[in-house]
């Protein structure tokens, strides 16, 4: 072979080396900082991190596409170029090649194509599948965990003397903690959440309560006294009625108004 062919070789070689490279560093991110974008900006970014986070994450999003468009106007490989001074003991270096290096060279480009393969699957499913919140099987797997979620919650509820505003997490942290029950018997609720069967047959009115992004959810349960059946499993329901305390201290919702809707726009509580 000779030395011009051999340098059009290394050169589509070097060029498809840097086309790789860009996508699996700028290009990945780049779609990942546009579908960040475009579910900030549609209202739909709640469905995986808190709201708090929203501003944050978007903001990364803008300097990710900006820093991308800089970086591809940079000419191919230019990124990879360190230099020419030792130009000459990498050319004496790529002519004598060290025969025991082309495994790891071997493993490290297939390690590079796999990661690189899982990776675009990940941000592509992200951009072809439509965002969707949690599953009811996941909320239903992880209820009767020990959990941080109610931890200390005793404490803190009591000393709180507006329960109007309580959602389903802030209840379920009461009557999973509150020593004294007959405190909060006949306090009117007005609570949104999904269907989920108890072990005893009866009815949970149920949500997800996240801190900073849907990887932490936990599930907040609430019993519910529902004819277990007049509801599917995972039905979205707005539940208004009263706490009752029973005569064993626990507590449950007894509703006056049961009416089924459809899953809310933001379906997690904070």
């Amino acid at each position: 072979m000779s030395d011009r062919t051999h340098d059009r070789v290394h050169d589509r070689v070097d060029r498809r080396r840097a086309l790789g490279s860009r996508w699996l560093g700028i290009g990945l991110a780049t779609l990942v900082a546009v579908v960040t974008l475009g579910l900030g900006l549609t209202g739909r970014l709640n469905l995986y991190i808190s709201p708090e986070s929203i501003w944050f994450a978007c903001t990364a999003a803008v300097v990710t596409i900006a820093g991308a468009i800089w970086s591809f106007a940079l000419p191919l490989g230019e990124e990879g170029d360190h230099g020419h001074d030792h130009g000459h003991a990498a050319a004496e270096s790529s002519e004598h090649p060290d025969a025991a290096s082309t495994p790891r060279r071997t493993l490290a480009l297939a390690g590079t194509v796999t990661g690189g393969v899982v990776a675009s699957g990940v941000v592509i499913a992200a951009l072809v599948l439509p965002p969707a919140s949690l599953s009811v099987e996941l909320a239903m797997s992880r209820v009767g965990e020990q959990t941080a979620l109610f931890a200390g919650a005793d404490d803190v509820t009591l000393g709180v003397a507006d329960t109007s505003t309580f959602g389903v997490g802030d209840w379920a942290s009461v009557f999973a903690t509150a020593t004294n029950t007959a405190a909060y018997d006949g306090k009117t609720v007005t609570l949104t959440g999904f269907v989920t069967p108890t072990d005893a047959d009866g009815v949970n009115l149920t949500r997800l309560v996240i801190t900073h992004c849907v990887i932490d959810a936990q599930p907040a349960t609430l019993p519910v006294t529902i004819e277990a059946g007049e509801y599917s499993t995972g039905q979205w329901v707005q539940v208004e009625g009263t706490v009752k305390a029973d005569v064993d201290g626990s507590l449950h919702v007894e509703p006056t108004t049961v009416t089924a809707i459809d899953e809310p726009r933001d379906p997690y509580e904070y």
